[in-house]
């Protein structure tokens, strides 16, 4: 038994424990911190495993940006929490049942897979080079699987249109109406004038980087989304108007270079989302490039939540 082997196992008690305290906790803002906590953990998971992307992934996504949602969904129900009634023992009973299941499912899944696991990771691993990038899962992402990609990036327009469709009539073209618990501070302010320089290069490097090692637009774009909710927070920036043209051309960008780029496909390749030969990796860096600044501006105005004030004329 080495080091290793008790590190593995103290972060498999760790995650089981505060996926624990997550369901049993009693207070919104203790079960979402809980959450973020167990995202995190989650992520180290997935080093442990060389998944690096998937890291990232839940590190960024899974545990940041999410956490920053539910904190935000949390101070609104705390806010409203004298009008909402609590679901009864049935509900509740079925909810228990239900995650029973889809955890012995999984279970199931992992602990008895088939003898011989179906997989095209060697086909895809033969064919890369052709694509000039270094990462497979970039080449997965943007050659194999690019429609997925696209409209990855349109499911999150749409959540946030969604969104801002929550607010009432009067609102649309405000101010979202982000919610904290801590107000702005000394603390969170130094932190909002030192770390956006900082996150801001983080970010893109790792939509740079993405072309040949673990990175890509998702784990940029939550890095740069990070940095501003951080300054809106701590009072250095405003939220803009959702009408503003810069805001609207900053969330579809990304999405509109990505289809353009598909549809070229028909005339440079003969097949739509294909690449002519020898231009793969740029047009794939100019996508990624794109996306970055599109997800960027997405989540952080999901976080911001739906318009709450007028816009000051």
């Amino acid at each position: 038994m080495t080091i290793s082997f008790f590190f593995d196992i103290g972060l498999v008690v760790l995650i089981l424990g505060i996926g624990a305290s997550t369901i049993i906790a009693r207070s919104a803002f203790a079960a979402v911190i809980a959450f973020v906590i167990y995202g995190l953990l989650l992520a180290i998971a997935w080093v442990r495993l060389a998944a690096i992307d998937v890291a990232l992934t839940e590190a960024a996504i899974g545990g940041g940006m999410t956490g920053m949602l539910l904190l935000g969904a949390a101070a609104r129900l705390r806010s409203a929490d004298a009008g909402i009634s609590r679901p009864g023992l049935p509900v509740r009973l079925v909810t228990g049942v239900l995650c029973a299941l889809m955890a012995t499912g999984l279970a199931t899944a992992i602990l008895l897979p088939p003898e011989t696991i179906p997989t095209l990771a060697p086909s895809v691993m033969k064919n890369l080079a052709q694509t000039g990038l270094g990462n497979p899962v970039a080449g997965v992402l943007f050659v194999y699987r690019a429609l997925d990609t696209l409209l990855e990036k349109v499911v999150v327009l749409l959540a946030l249109l969604s969104i801002w469709s929550l607010a009432p009539d009067s609102m649309w073209a405000g101010i979202p109406g982000l919610r904290v618990y801590v107000p702005p501070n000394s603390t969170m302010t130094f932190l909002a004038q030192l770390l956006p320089p900082i996150g801001i290069v983080v970010g893109v490097y790792l939509c740079w980087v993405g072309a040949k090692e673990p990175g890509g637009a998702f784990q940029g774009g939550t890095v740069l989304a990070a940095m501003w909710l951080l300054a809106i927070v701590a009072g250095l920036e405003r939220l803009p108007p959702i009408n503003q043209p810069w805001l609207r051309l900053l969330l579809v960008v990304g999405p509109v270079i990505f289809l353009a780029i598909g549809l070229a496909g028909f005339v440079l390749a003969n097949a739509f989302l294909a690449y002519p030969s020898g231009y793969a990796k740029p047009m794939i860096v100019a996508v990624e490039a794109a996306l970055t600044v599109s997800i960027g501006a997405a989540l952080a105005m999901l976080a911001a939540g739906p318009p709450a004030r007028v816009q000051q004329p």
